[in-house]
């Protein structure tokens, strides 16, 4: 499953009205957010420097800009606030996208930022060979990722058993709760110190603008402005990258 691809935005409406309330923003928390700042001060719409500290409790911000607000929440759930509508925009991962492939999400613009890749582990004193995998049947795999997983292995004939987890994904093999694991891997680390060997790519993951498509119809001077603000943000951030 691939994630949500670019489409036509629809013809903007001459004299569409300002709905007078804020479009909410939603970021991820941590890592993500710390690497799409420059990107947010670039398109004009940095939040209050309480947002990006970690000591506000906090949850919603002003930026710089008056028609836009920022919410900050766990990356997981930034594509089920835009999918609700609760915010209109997001910043989220290719993975959470591929995970939940929400309909009403739409993916304007790759950001290229937060690379990173969904890979399968496995103990590294395990031999890997593709062949032995084409005899399975059945494999037993935990992961925070259930839906890209099971579609994962079921294109290979083989059903997956999910043991499913929120976190220290590495535990599993070394306390036998699986064989192998499905995670999120930057640099691998985390994998080699305990014990284990990235043996399958899934996809390659870089973060994403996002946008609820009833309200890409339904304010969509608002929209398009945000969106094109990031567009050239972007390219200005990778032109000051390139020298």
């Amino acid at each position: 499953m691939t994630v949500p691809q670019p489409d036509q935005l629809p013809p903007l409406q001459p004299g569409t009205q300002n709905h007078h309330t804020p479009l909410v923003l939603a970021l991820p928390k941590g890592r993500i957010l710390k690497a799409v700042t420059p990107l947010l001060t670039k398109a004009g719409c940095a939040p209050s420097e309480d947002c990006l500290g970690d000591n506000s409790r906090k949850l919603r911000f002003p930026t710089q800009d008056p028609n836009l607000d920022v919410v900050r929440v766990r990356s997981f759930d930034v594509a089920t606030f835009v999918a609700t509508g609760g915010a209109q925009v997001g910043i989220c991962g290719a993975d959470v996208l591929m995970e939940f492939d929400y309909p009403e999400i739409y993916a304007p613009l790759d950001l290229g930022i937060g690379g990173c890749r969904i890979s399968v582990a496995q103990p590294a004193n395990l031999p890997h060979d593709p062949a032995e995998w084409a005899r399975w049947s059945e494999v037993r795999a935990a992961t925070k990722y259930p839906a890209i997983t099971r579609r994962y292995f079921a294109e290979r004939g083989i059903n997956a058993n999910i043991v499913h987890l929120n976190g220290a994904m590495e535990l599993a093999p070394m306390l036998g709760l699986s064989r192998l694991i499905v995670d999120l891997v930057d640099t691998g680390s985390t994998l080699r110190a305990n014990g284990l060997s990235e043996v399958e790519t899934i996809a390659h993951v870089t973060s994403r603008l996002i946008v609820n498509r009833t309200a890409l119809k339904t304010r969509p001077e608002e929209i398009a402005a945000i969106i094109n603000k990031f567009r050239t943000a972007l390219e200005g951030h990778m032109q000051d990258r390139n020298g």
